[in-house]
Parts: C-alpha cells; sequence; structure tokens
C-alpha cells in the first residue's frame, strides 16, 4: 500500500479516533509558562518585523542575524552566523536570480544528557522591498498582530525563540542534540541554505519547520510541492521585416513552436504541472526578433517527477519549426517536494493528539500538496528525519503589502505544542527508539 494512502487512511481514522477522545489536562508548568511567554513574544515580535529584511537587503538580513544570535545566545546555545559560500557552507546552487550576496543563517546548538537530536528551523528573510515597512508596521488590534512579513515567517522565529525559553526556565536538557537553524534566502529559493538544511536534518532524528498554518484551517503539512522553472531560449537573426524578413531567423517563431508542443506535459495523476507564464521577444515592429524566450513554472509531487519532465523538455525540443534557429533550455530545480514518511506521520500524529486532548483544539495533518514549496523540503531531502511543515502560529496575507497578520489566540496553544513535543521526542515517546 502506498505510503501516501496508508498515511491519510491512519490520520483520517486518528481524527475520528480524538474527536471524541476524553479530555486530558494540560502539563500546568508548561501551560503556564506559555502565557507569562506571550507578552514577550509579541515584543520580540515586534523588533523582528522593526528590521526590514528583504531577501536582497543584506543590510537588514545581517542585523536581523545579529539580533536573533543574541537571543539564541542569552538562551544558552552555541552560536554562529554562518555565510552562504563560505567555509562554513561552501556549496551555492546559483539560479538566474540568485543576488551576488546572499543573506546569511543562524545556527544555535544545544547539547542534553539524551539521545534523540531535534533540528528547529525557520527563516528570516521576506519578500518586501525596503521602504515598505512604513505601510505596514508593527501593531497589535484586537485579536491580531500586524507587520510585514509577521505571517512569513517572522512569527516562525519568534515561537523557535520563546518555546525555547519555556525549555529553559523548565530546566529541560533531556534531548542529545537541539539544533536551531534560521536562514536568509528562503523567499529567493534558499540557494545559500539548502545544502546545509539538508546536511543538518540528516544529522537529526526529527524536523519541526515553523511556516505558518491558515487561520481557517490550522492543519501541519508532511507534503509540500516541489518548485522549478523551464526556460526555453531561442536565438534567432535580425532583419528588416518589411525589405528582407527572408534574410531573417524568426526567434518568436520558433519560441512560439516550442511553448505549443511542450504544452501537455502537466500529469494530473502525479501531480506534475508545467505551465508556460511569461514569454518575450524582439526589439522593434518591424524587425525580425533574433531573440525570444519563453518560461514555465513547474511544480511536482516527486523528486523523480523532476528527472522526468526535464528529460522530456530536452528531447521535444530537438523538433523545431525553424531549423536555422538556436534553442537551449536552461532547467532550475528552485525547490524539491517534501515526501511524507513514517517518522513524519507519528510526529504529526503526537502533535494532534497533544492539540486535541490537552489544548482542545483541532489540529488537522495530512499529506495533500496545496501548490507553495518551503525549505522543509531540504530537511526531508535525504530520506532519514521525520520532517513535519507548519508549527508556526496561524496567520494571513503572506507577501501582500497592507494585510498580514497572526491570531494572537495561536501564540500559547503553538508555543506549548511545540515544548512538548521537543520533550516527548527527547524522552523517546515519539516514533520509538
Amino acid at each position: 500500500m502506498p505510503f501516501a494512502f496508508r498515511f491519510r487512511h491512519a490520520v483520517l481514522a486518528f481524527a475520528c479516533a480524538t474527536a471524541t477522545a476524553a479530555w486530558s489536562a494540560p502539563d500546568q508548568r508548561i501551560a503556564t509558562l506559555a502565557a507569562q511567554e506571550k507578552q514577550p513574544f509579541l515584543q520580540s515580535l515586534s523588533q523582528f518585523v522593526g528590521i526590514e529584511t528583504g531577501s536582497r537587503d543584506r543590510e537588514g538580513l545581517d542585523r536581523m542575524a545579529a539580533l536573533v544570535a543574541d537571543k539564541l545566545k542569552a538562551l544558552g546555545g552555541e552560536v554562529r552566523i554562518v555565510e552562504p559560500g563560505g567555509p562554513e557552507s561552501p556549496e551555492v546552487y546559483r539560479m538566474e536570480d540568485t543576488p551576488e550576496k546572499i543573506g546569511p543563517m543562524v545556527q544555535a546548538t544545544w547539547h542534553g544528557t539524551g539521545t534523540r537530536s531535534i533540528l528547529l528551523i525557520a527563516h528570516m528573510d521576506t519578500v518586501y522591498l525596503r521602504g515598505m515597512l512604513a505601510r505596514q508596521p508593527f501593531r497589535v488590534e484586537g485579536d491580531k498582530a500586524y507587520g510585514l512579513g509577521i505571517a512569513d515567517d517572522k512569527q516562525g522565529i519568534a515561537v523557535i525563540v520563546h518555546a525555547l525559553s519555556m525549555l529553559q526556565k523548565l530546566d529541560f536538557h533531556e534531548y542529545g542534540k537541539l539544533t536551531v537553524l534560521i536562514n536568509g534566502d528562503e523567499e529567493i529559493s534558499s540557494p545559500g541554505s539548502r545544502a546545509m538544511i539538508t546536511k543538518l536534518a540528516s544529522e537529526h532524528d526529527f524536523v519541526l519547520s515553523h511556516e505558518g498554518s491558515s487561520i481557517t484551517n490550522d492543519k501541519l503539512s508532511l507534503a509540500t510541492a516541489g518548485i522549478a522553472s523551464a526556460s526555453i531560449k531561442v536565438q534567432g537573426k535580425a532583419s528588416h521585416a518589411g525589405s528582407a524578413p527572408e534574410r531573417g531567423v524568426n526567434a518568436l517563431v520558433e519560441m512560439a513552436h516550442q511553448v505549443l508542443q511542450n504544452r501537455d506535459l502537466s500529469d494530473p495523476t502525479t501531480g506534475l504541472k508545467l505551465n508556460w507564464t511569461l514569454a518575450k521577444a524582439g526589439t522593434n515592429r518591424n524587425v525580425i526578433p533574433a531573440q525570444a524566450q519563453a518560461d514555465a513554472d513547474v511544480r511536482v509531487t516527486r523528486v523523480a517527477d523532476y528527472d522526468r519532465v526535464e528529460r522530456e523538455l530536452r528531447e521535444r525540443i530537438k523538433k523545431q519549426l525553424v531549423p536555422e534557429a538556436k534553442v537551449d533550455l536552461t532547467f532550475e530545480r528552485r525547490r524539491p517536494p517534501l515526501e511524507g514518511n513514517a517518522a513524519g506521520m507519528a510526529l504529526a500524529r503526537h502533535a494532534q493528539q497533544i492539540s486535541t486532548t490537552e489544548l482542545g483544539r483541532s489540529l488537522g495533518a495530512d499529506d495533500q500538496v496545496a501548490g507553495g514549496g518551503t525549505d522543509a523540503a531540504f530537511a526531508g531531502l535525504s530520506g532519514k528525519p521525520g520532517v513535519v511543515e507548519r508549527f508556526g502560529l496561524q496567520g494571513y496575507g503572506a507577501h501582500s503589502a497592507d494585510a498580514e497578520y497572526v491570531l494572537l489566540d495561536s501564540i500559547e496553544p503553538r508555543l506549548y505544542l511545540v515544548t512538548r513535543l521537543v520533550m516527548d521526542i527527547s524522552r523517546g515517546q515519539v516514533g520509538g527508539k
């Protein structure tokens, strides 16, 4: 039986069982600390939102990295700021839009008395340009906290920092190794941090990723989409369109042919999607275009589908309508899919049990891919750790300029949940050992 089907069946059965499960009182120590951390949590969010950290804003990212590093040092972590491309993380996957200077990573490690290892990840970069913060500064209104980048993903950093604060106050050290990695390039497909995330994750038993959850459906994810881009570039020859069109080689015509013959590569049975979304050609109306380019967005749910679709594209572009034109394909694997495994399922089910029976809150979990990709996929690439996404707060408006917020009433439950999970994983209560 395929893992995906087994997972859906198991989680559905678990959801039905826990829906009527008896209420179990929460751990009062953890619940009290979660309540006490709420105001400091909001203060951290205000600090984080107050620093503009667009993926290409290196000055802002450096400031944010220093702030996060200071907070983690204050909690007893062995902290270092890692430079992408430097000696500690030399591997960089450069794409067409990768900036020369990539945002740094903050890595922190705690060594305990146990054997289980846990990795907590989030990202500090945003999609926004410098100067946009003035339109959406941090503010609290009613049951919401607003701010640029607050949902994606500055709340995730705050969840990690304040869950660690709770563990410190509990004097909890029963893990073998507890690691935090905060990267500064997620919104540009993590060119400088992907190798580090994959390496660190392969050295840990479980990975909790802290992208936010939905305001309408609080749900953990065990699968995310893989994202790639395909670019067909055609080189032709310019000539006057009126007096000597026959002397030209029309790159636009060949590009149109390539798009049309590669328009049917999507495969609903596997979740593969390839859609041509951008095109450009020519310089003047009266000139046969010498260059043309078409770009496609590619989404996959299985790593193997990258090989399949790239191979098919490379074979098909050999069939040209304008034989004199030169056709090249660039295929960039911007982000792999996260494919669920049994360890991830065990972690998700344990989280559901805590949320339902101790917090009285419904928490979904499945491996349905919604289309977006996250760094959890790099964490799961080795297939070793159990990886679960969306341990962040419930939020709304990611990538919007004026409506991004998180729900205040999700702060305490998430701090409780993440803290409990670190403790239970450390004690061997998740997935066995």
